[in-house]
């Protein structure tokens, strides 16, 4: 088991991270749900080449959640990271985790590279609206510390179908999902409606590998497309097969040749 480092943010919050391996830093973020243990075998794979940075984002796992929260804390969190790492590193995000990490990118934090998997930006009109009558739901049922409702609304717009929403409930995974409900705000502060980005994306100088699963929904794939074509430096890539619950193992070399290189 890695030991569990802790460095404060700006704001004092502290953020838990595992340190693994020797060679250029790489900040792993997650997404929705994520902690660090979302991302502990893709880190195992990536330290023989890097020092990995397996983080847990503010509001879950081992890390603290200052209140109010704001979109600049989590860039904060990421410039202490970068700051303990040496003063530069590689960023990749998950989903949403993805978005943030591009975000910092273009907020002008010292990044190598960036790379995200299936960033959920909504490139249809319809999905843009469909996303604030999402988050003004989200905020009643939190509000009302409804976490279970919250969770089930999240797995409801992401198209998990009803049988597999109450599968879910009744498995030993549902606690932990509760317990990390209010970061489902957090989320959507990152997203906003999740239109694309263009200008903060133009202003991203490093270059940026923006991956899809060719096993995913249409609405998950474009967007990697679509982040390509909007950054200076954007590279496309999709991987046969694979969804948004991707294999450590097929996307760890893909990072190690991207990041390595």
């Amino acid at each position: 088991m890695e030991k569990t480092h802790t460095i404060p943010s700006r704001d004092g919050t502290p953020i838990a991270y595992d340190r693994l391996g020797e060679g250029p830093p790489v900040i792993l973020a997650g997404g929705a749900f994520c902690t660090r243990e979302t991302h502990r075998e893709l880190a195992r794979l990536l330290a023989p080449r890097f020092t990995v940075y397996n983080y847990d984002r503010r509001g879950r796992g081992g890390s603290g959640d200052t209140l109010p929260y704001a979109v600049a804390r989590e860039v904060e969190d990421l410039a202490a990271l970068i700051a303990e790492a040496g003063g530069t590193a590689g960023l990749y995000g998950l989903s949403s985790g993805g978005a943030l990490v591009l975000e910092a990118a273009a907020s002008g934090l010292p990044v190598a590279a960036v790379a995200v998997y299936e960033p959920p930006f909504a490139l249809a009109a319809e999905r843009r609206a469909g996303n604030v009558t999402y988050a003004a739901r989200l905020r009643e049922l939190l509000a009302a510390e409804r976490r279970g409702d919250a969770v089930e609304l999240f797995m409801t717009r992401v198209g998990a179908p009803p049988e597999q929403i109450a599968q879910a409930r009744q498995s030993p995974m549902w606690p932990g999902m509760e317990s990390v409900a209010h970061t489902l705000a957090y989320e959507n502060a990152v997203l906003g409606d999740a239109a694309l980005p263009v200008e903060r994306l133009a202003a991203i100088t490093a270059p940026v590998l923006a991956i899809a699963g060719g096993a995913s929904p249409e609405w998950l794939r474009s967007p990697a497309v679509a982040v390509a074509e909007a950054v200076p430096d954007g590279r496309a890539l999709t991987l046969p097969g694979q969804s948004h619950q991707f294999s450590a193992a097929v996307l760890a070399p893909v990072l190690t040749e991207f990041f390595g290189g």
